[in-house]
């Protein structure tokens, strides 16, 4: 998917919009009505405006540990350094105390990230002027090596809940511009669709199923293995990204997005799925249906790509259906609703005669 159509780049703000409620708030309805050429301009667009609302409320600040030599006292005295002042001659008391800062490590992402974009040439000049304008409240925050920022790491709490979307378009800006480091520079190359697409298409899925069918009760699941509690310990976790339930019916979606969908064999011209995530959906299947009852059924939902052949499949393999679809982002939105609706009345058939 490297041409991005405009209906693809209005599609992703819509998987945005899903993936982070915040989105439909009027904050970003400029944002929603533009038209953009490319999917950078977008986050630079969301970014200008998502930080220019979060300043209104004020950065968010931590405490900060720090140790200097005061004239006056502050915090705690720090005796033996304190001693040794006097015996150098200075009037000074060393203190460690504790200081509200703005420089954390949520402002300093936003920093960093704001600063590649305008270096990219992906990113308009009106967005890239509403960032520059931006800058003067950073001035005193450090900028990060974005290879260094440790993601899993960061947690949300009441204080800081407002920089979560705000921190994932970053996490998707950073992931899908690739740097190079020359003399401790950072340089924009190129963008690459897989590897920030792959966590959003996954995330809006979810969330699309959360908000219209909250009735079959949508949430990633872990599958516990089907074996004794001492071999299970030495087994990898299995954890599934889409699991809908309803009645005795569960269906286990595994979203992928790939710019090459299908496996291209050389020796004979022929093309099949990527037996890995066939594998991963069977197993998930399995383990959660021991009992073989054919109640649990799963499904590799693909995200299409350009290639000419898109897979469109169902099949009881081992009493379970496994099914492989493809999700067309190119098409109008209200298709893709369509479609995704359309999974789960096909899944559920009890539910879809409640709703009908």
């Amino acid at each position: 998917m490297k041409d991005k159509s405009p209906t693809l780049i209005k599609n992703i703000y819509y998987m945005l919009s899903y993936a982070f409620q915040v989105l439909r708030h009027s904050n970003y309805a400029e944002v929603a009505a533009e038209e953009f050429n490319n999917v950078p301009d977008l986050y630079a667009a969301i970014l200008a405006a998502g930080i220019g609302q979060q300043l209104k409320q004020g950065l968010y600040r931590v405490y900060a540990s720090c140790s200097e030599n005061l004239s006056v006292v502050r915090g705690r005295i720090d005796i033996r350094r304190t001693i040794e002042n006097k015996f150098q001659r200075k009037p000074q008391v060393f203190c460690h105390y504790d200081v509200l800062t703005e420089d954390n490590v949520f402002n300093q992402i936003l920093k960093t990230t704001t600063a590649i974009l305008l270096k990219s040439k992906f990113v308009d000049e009106k967005r890239a002027d509403s960032l520059r304008r931006l800058a003067p409240y950073f001035q005193g925050i450090d900028n990060l090596d974005p290879n260094d920022i440790r993601w899993n790491t960061i947690r949300y709490e009441r204080n800081n809940q407002s920089y979560e979307m705000l921190l994932n378009i970053c996490y998707f800006t950073l992931k899908g511009l690739l740097l190079t480091t020359e003399k401790g520079t950072y340089k924009v190359r190129e963008f690459l669709d897989d590897l920030s697409m792959s966590r959003l298409f996954e995330k809006f899925v979810l969330e699309y199923y959360r908000y219209h069918h909250p009735e079959l009760q949508a949430a990633p699941r872990q599958v516990q293995w089907d074996t004794d509690r001492k071999t299970a310990s030495l087994l990898p976790i299995m954890k599934t990204d889409i699991t809908l339930k309803h009645g005795e019916k569960t269906l286990i979606i595994d979203t992928k997005y790939y710019s090459q969908v299908m496996k291209v064999h050389s020796l004979y011209g022929t093309t099949s799925l990527h037996s890995a995530n066939l594998y991963q959906i069977y197993a998930y299947v399995k383990n959660v249906d021991p009992g073989n009852t054919g109640n649990i059924s799963g499904m590799l939902l693909y995200a299409k790509t350009d290639e000419r052949i898109a897979p469109d499949l169902e099949a009881i393999i081992g009493g379970n259906r496994i099914a492989v679809k493809t999700l067309d982002l190119n098409l109008p939105f209200s298709e893709i609703e369509h479609q995704l609706d359309g999974i789960a009345f096909a899944s559920f058939p009890k539910y879809a005669s409640a709703l009908s």
